[in-house]
């Protein structure tokens, strides 16, 4: 089978684009498929670092599946089709590899599909590798680490399964770097707000839920210094109204991710904020509320927001 496009989410984090660029490589070498790693949207800062750390050329940026020449994808990272590529509904999925909930998801056809509740895509890729006996390069090694380092903030969020902690250590062997002072410094380098716009900053790690009937805008910046972003909040909220009458969300919870103290200001707008209020058990003020202990948009908070939307 030719010309299937592999692909993680739109606005792709880090894990998005390493779990593809490995996933192709092992679809080309493994499966006897040709296959091409693409995104649905350019590297953010964190992500290039990742890739200019280990000398990888970025994925080509696609709108649709039909534009390349292509009927037959691939995705990783994601599998809900508003979060996919916009010709979703129009081409046959092969495969799926995730580690998010199932959602808004259905084909014609049998496909293959990985789904597993660890830290990362880029888990479920390398020990994808080691059940084929495919030896992993450094650059593809390097890659995973980083999506692995990225979805769990350097193991330290509640989405981290007791299994990534050995990948991590034996990607970062593999990618010949220190786990801890390479992790630090992909993080760090995300986190270099001063120089986006408000509205590139809501759109870094965006995700959109349909909770309920409602399409609920999930974005999350990480920083080292929530009280400086804050200092922007009316930009930021212009421009989040400003999303809200373009795509039509009826809601958007943005939150602003300690990566050090690993806490969350929640920032909130739209016609729902009695849901958002109670899926978190606190009261918004000014738009905002500290969500202690939070890091973790998968686990921590859509989960929350599915259960208030659905009451």
């Amino acid at each position: 089978m030719s010309n299937i496009l592999v692909f993680g989410h739109q606005n792709p984090d880090t894990d998005a684009i390493a779990s593809s660029y490995a996933f192709a490589y092992l679809a080309n070498h493994a499966y006897g498929l040709e296959a091409k790693a693409v995104a649905l949207g350019e590297p953010n800062e964190e992500t290039r670092f990742a890739l200019d750390y280990f000398a990888v050329k970025a994925p080509p940026f696609v709108e649709s599946a039909k534009s390349q020449g292509a009927d037959t994808v691939i995705l990783t990272d994601h599998n809900e089709f508003q979060q996919s590529i916009s010709d979703i509904s129009e081409v046959t999925i092969y495969g799926v590899v995730d580690h998010h909930r199932v959602a808004n998801f259905e084909t014609a056809n049998p496909l293959f599909m990985r789904v597993e509740p660890v830290g990362s895509a880029s888990s479920i890729v390398y020990r994808m590798f080691k059940e084929n006996n495919l030896q992993v390069p450094k650059d593809i090694a390097g890659m995973l680490l980083s999506g692995l380092i990225s979805d769990t903030l350097l193991l330290k969020s509640p989405t981290t399964h007791v299994t990534d902690h050995q990948v991590a250590k034996e990607l970062a062997e593999l990618a010949d770097v220190n786990l801890e002072e390479y992790g630090m410094a992909l993080l760090k380098a995300g986190t270099n707000l001063a120089s986006k716009t408000e509205e590139d900053l809501i759109d870094i790690d965006a995700k959109t839920f349909e909770l309920n009937g409602n399409a609920v805008r999930v974005a999350q910046v990480n920083t080292v210094d929530i009280a400086e972003v804050l200092e922007r909040q009316d930009a930021i909220e212009a421009a989040i109204k400003s999303a809200i009458a373009k795509e039509g969300y009826s809601d958007f919870v943005l939150m602003i991710t300690d990566i050090v103290n690993s806490n969350s200001e929640i920032l909130a707008i739209g016609a729902n904020m009695d849901k958002v209020e109670a899926a978190f058990k606190f009261t918004l003020e000014n738009n905002h509320a500290f969500l202690a202990g939070a890091v973790s948009r998968k686990k921590q908070v859509v989960p929350q927001l599915t259960e208030s939307f659905g009451a």
